[in-house]
This record gives structure tokens, sequence and C-alpha cells, in this order.
């Protein structure tokens, strides 16, 4: 499954930066999340709720971050696992745009899942994922614009 937006951020590129590689910014704003730790400068361990249709499960993961390309971006790479659930891994890419006092966000995210979960149908999958994305980068949008304003 693949998904991709884009979000406009009023803040100027290197706080969304930032932003996107602080541990408790990202705690606050991913659904569901119980846990987040770095692990090393470049990895990210969490524990994660997450309800998708009738199955309720707690997945346990890592995330690994590439950060050459940036302020302007990066990618990630990350594997969680919930159990008898199933399980969940894939990768984005992320490009960080100035434009004037404000940040383009645009993503590409590739994600296979197995277990209980992927049997529950690809569209209601592909719906999940995007109602969360969504939550996530609307949250992530308004925790740095009140930081840039504080």
């Amino acid at each position: 499954m693949e998904l991709s937006d884009e979000i406009r951020i009023s803040a100027p590129r290197d706080v969304v930066y930032q932003a996107l590689n602080n541990v408790d910014v990202l705690r606050e704003c991913i659904p569901g999340c119980e846990e987040l730790t770095q692990a090393s400068p470049d990895q990210l361990e969490a524990k994660v709720v997450l309800k998708i249709g009738p199955v309720k499960a707690k997945f346990a993961g890592e995330v690994t971050l590439d950060t050459s390309n940036a302020p302007d971006g990066f990618s990630l790479m990350g594997e969680g696992k919930g159990g008898a659930a199933g399980f969940a891994k894939g990768g984005a890419d992320v490009t960080l745009t100035e434009d004037g006092d404000e940040t383009i966000l645009k993503y590409t995210a590739k994600v296979d899942i197995g277990g209980k979960i992927a049997q529950l149908g690809s569209r209601l999958i592909a719906g999940t994922a995007k109602k969360l994305s969504g939550k996530f980068f609307t949250k992530f949008g308004e925790v740095v614009s009140e930081q840039t304003v504080s």
C-alpha cells in the first residue's frame, strides 16, 4: 500500500525539521502512541496501540532515520510487530520546501502488512492508514505552529 500527501505548516523549514526530530513532539502527535524513545541518534523505539476495524493491537517497533538530506527532508524505515494481530513494515520519504514563512511538507510512504490485520481487507486498512496519517499531520501542524507563535 502506498500513501502520499502534502500539508502546509505555518513555520519555517528549520523549525519543522527540528520538530520532526523531536521525540516529545512526535510522541504527542502519533495516534495511539504510548511510548517513544530515542535509542540512538538515528533510531527510535515505539509502542503504539491501534484499532483497525475490529482488531485492536499493541505494536512494538523500531524506526531508523536517514537524515543525509537534512534539512530538505529525510527518509525513514520501520517495522512493528503486534503479536497475533500481525505486523507492519515500510518506509517513507519526506521533503520540506520553504514557501515564505511557511513550509510545505510532502511525504510518500509504502507499507506492507501481514497477519490478522492483513485479512481485514485493503479498503479498510487503506482508509485507516489515511485517517491515522491525517490525524498525525494535523496535530503535528498545530503543535509546530503553536511553538512558532510562542
